[in-house]
C-alpha cells in the first residue's frame, strides 16, 4: 500500500512538475519581446515587473496558513491552476498594470507549488530515494524546457501572443483539474504543525538556503548580461544555449541524485562550491566567447546540487516540521533576491568583475558551512 501511495505521488508530483515548469518557460520565454513589442515597455517598467515577479518566494511562508484551511496536495493543484490562469489572461491585458497583475498571479502559483512541492517530496519518499526522485523530476524539468522551447518556436510564425498565453494556460488549468480529482494522500504518514517553524537547530539548513538563494541571484541577474553586454550574444545564439543547457541537465540531473545518495550531501555540496569559486573567477577573467558560455553550462549544472540542502534537511527534520520548514526555507531563499541584484547593479557600475568575486566569496563562505553537516548529523543521530 506505502508503495503505491508513493508511485501515486510521485505521478500526481511529475504532472504538475511539469506543468509549473511549461507555464514559467512560456512566461519567461514570450516576456521580453511582448513587453516590448506589444505593450511598448521600458526598461523601467520591465524592473519593476521582475521584482513583483519575487514578492511571491518571500511570502511562501504564508503556505503555512493556507494548509490550516486545505490539503497540502490539493493547493499543489491550486497552485498550478493559479499559475495557468496567470499564464491565459496575460496576452488579454497587453498594458504596464496588466503585467503586473498577471506576473503575480503566475508568480504566487508558481512559487507556492515548489514550497508544497518540495515538501510533499520529502514527506513520501525515504532519506534514499528522495535525492533520486528530485533528480529525476529535475531531469523533467529539463526536458519540459526544451519542448516548449520547440513548440513555441514552431508555433510563434503563426500564433498571435494572446493566442500563445492562452494555449499553454489553458492545457496547464486543464491538467490542475486533473490533479484536483486525484488523491494520492499516505494517511499513515506524521500529520505536518500547521504553524511557523523556525529551530535553532536548522540553523545550517537556514544559512545554506540563504547562501543558494544569493547565488542564484548572480547567476540569473548577472550571467546571461554579461553574455549580452561583453560578449555580444545574439538572441539566436542564447536560444541555442539554453536549449543545450537542458539537454545537458536532462541527463545529467538523475545522476545528481544519485551522487546524493552514494556520496552524500557534505561532499556533493562541496564539490559545487569549491566549483563555483573557479567558476565565478573565470567568468571575471576570460575573453572567450566559448569559454563563457561554457562557464555558463557549468554553473547552471552545479545550481542542481542545491537539491542535497533539502535532503540534508530531511535528514536532521522532525517528520512533522517538513511542511512548515519548506514554506520557511522558500522565503529565507528569496530574501537575497530583495537586495542583491540592486547591489550587484551598483557593482557593476564600478566594475562588472566585483559582482562575480562577491559571486566567489559567497562561494567560499558555502563551502565552510557545508563542512558542518556531517557535524549536525551525529548530533541528529545522539538526540
Amino acid at each position: 500500500m506505502a508503495r503505491l501511495n508513493q508511485h501515486n505521488m510521485y505521478i500526481f508530483l511529475l504532472v504538475l512538475t511539469i506543468c509549473n515548469t511549461a507555464g514559467l518557460q512560456v512566461w519567461q520565454t514570450l516576456f521580453d519581446n511582448f513587453a516590448v513589442n506589444i505593450v511598448h515597455l521600458e526598461g523601467q517598467h520591465i524592473g519593476i515587473i521582475q521584482s513583483v515577479r519575487e514578492i511571491p518566494g518571500l511570502l511562501s511562508l504564508l503556505v503555512v496558513y493556507l494548509l490550516l484551511i486545505i490539503k497540502e496536495h490539493r493547493l499543489s493543484a491550486l497552485a498550478v491552476l493559479v499559475l495557468g490562469v496567470g499564464v491565459s489572461i496575460t496576452g488579454l491585458l497587453p498594458s504596464f498594470y496588466g503585467m503586473i497583475l498577471t506576473t503575480l498571479v503566475m508568480s504566487f502559483g508558481f512559487h507556492y507549488f515548489e514550497t508544497t512541492n518540495q515538501s510533499l517530496t520529502l514527506q513520501y519518499f525515504d532519506k534514499l530515494t528522495a535525492p533520486l526522485i528530485f533528480g529525476r523530476l529535475r531531469s523533467f524539468t529539463a526536458a519540459t524546457n526544451v519542448v516548449t522551447g520547440l513548440i513555441i518556436l514552431s508555433l510563434a510564425p503563426f500564433l498571435q501572443y494572446r493566442h500563445l498565453y492562452l494555449l499553454f494556460g489553458l492545457l496547464i488549468i486543464g491538467a490542475a483539474f486533473w490533479a484536483m480529482t486525484r488523491d494520492p494522500v499516505d494517511r499513515t504518514l506524521a500529520p505536518q504543525r500547521r504553524s511557523m517553524v523556525v529551530r535553532s537547530r536548522y540553523w545550517l539548513y537556514y544559512c545554506l538556503t540563504f547562501m543558494a538563494g544569493a547565488r542564484r541571484q548572480i547567476f540569473v541577474a548577472f550571467a546571461v548580461f554579461l553574455m549580452v553586454k561583453k560578449f555580444s550574444f545574439t538572441v539566436s545564439e542564447i536560444a541555442v544555449l539554453f536549449l543545450l543547457n537542458n539537454v545537458i541537465n536532462f541527463f545529467l540531473s538523475r545522476l545528481i541524485g544519485t551522487c546524493i545518495v552514494r556520496f552524500g550531501e557534505r561532499r556533493v555540496l562541496s564539490l559545487e562550491y569549491f566549483s563555483l569559486i573557479f567558476i565565478f573567477i573565470a567568468y571575471t577573467l576570460t575573453d572567450s566567447k566559448l569559454m563563457i558560455g561554457v562557464l555558463y553550462i557549468l554553473d547552471h549544472i552545479f545550481f542542481n546540487f542545491a537539491i542535497a540542502i533539502r535532503t540534508f534537511f530531511q535528514k536532521i527534520a522532525d517528520p512533522q516540521d517538513i511542511a512548515p520548514s519548506m514554506a520557511v526555507g522558500f522565503t529565507i531563499n528569496h530574501i537575497a533576491a530583495v537586495f542583491l541584484p540592486a547591489l550587484g547593479g551598483l557593482l557593476w557600475l564600478i566594475d562588472y568583475r566585483l559582482v562575480f568575486f562577491a559571486g566567489a566569496a559567497m562561494s567560499c563562505v558555502s563551502l565552510l558551512l557545508v563542512q558542518c553537516i556531517s557535524t549536525q548529523l551525529r548530533r541528529h543521530e545522539q538526540r
